[in-house]
């Protein structure tokens, strides 16, 4: 059957997410790792749209063709890419391998956490079950690009980031237009030249790494402790 009988406008949304990927797996080879920071946070926001633009066109996905085409892009964008990203920003002197070994994890955690959301297709319409991937791009290119970006602190960030993904742990979907207009305006901001910024260039890269970083901290403290207070002996 013709492709065109299962694409839908969502999808080409979604293979920009997967193009923007490529470019910054492109751009590293090349050694421009601030445009490859901006390339693969210019993924999320395609991401984010692929969802809204398939509400907007009540896009019925008969055969699956939708999600499958959105994992197989965030995988490039949200896997690969800050793999790669987080690979070749680290030297590797008196720690070999290590940042290959974090990047491998990146992608297999990825994968992983992909594959389960499309078998389980996260069923609750409020939560994620594990952190979503495109958070890997969210905190990696930020702080990538907030001028505070240490290697060694990116492998441990990372690392955890991982591992959160294929966690059970309960990260709510933020639907509320305010807070999703702030991080759009933060990314978008995020990726104007610096020249045009002045001397705030760096400022929205470092609030949204910080927004990031609170997601995933306080998001399990808060999960762990309701299933503590769930699973706890009742008191009489």
């Amino acid at each position: 059957m013709n492709i065109r009988h299962y694409t839908s406008v969502a999808d080409l949304v979604s293979i920009a997410n997967a193009s923007s990927g490529f470019l910054s797996i492109v751009m590293i080879t090349m050694g421009n790792l601030v445009l490859a920071a901006k390339f693969i946070l210019l993924a999320v926001i395609f991401d984010a749209l692929d969802g809204w633009v398939a509400r907007k066109i009540n896009r019925e996905d008969e055969y699956g063709f939708g999600k499958n085409i959105d994992s197989l892009s965030d995988i490039i964008s949200f896997g690969v890419a800050p793999a790669m990203l987080l690979y070749m920003s680290y030297s590797s002197f008196g720690a070999p391998y290590l940042n290959l070994a974090v990047a491998l994890l990146i992608v297999i955690c990825g994968l992983l956490r992909l594959s389960r959301f499309n078998v389980i297709t996260d069923a609750s319409d409020d939560k994620f079950i594990g952190l979503p991937i495109p958070v890997t791009a969210l905190v990696l290119g930020s702080f990538f690009l907030s001028g505070l970006f240490q290697a060694d602190i990116a492998l441990v960030i990372m690392g955890i980031v991982s591992l959160l993904m294929i966690s059970t742990i309960n990260y709510p979907k933020f639907r509320d237009i305010k807070i999703v207009a702030v991080s759009s305006i933060l990314v978008v901001a995020t990726l104007l030249p610096q020249n045009f910024l002045s001397n705030i260039s760096y400022l929205p890269a470092k609030l949204l790494f910080i927004i990031i970083l609170l997601y995933l901290i306080v998001v399990p403290i808060i999960d762990l402790y309701t299933r503590f207070i769930r699973s706890g002996p009742n008191v009489r």
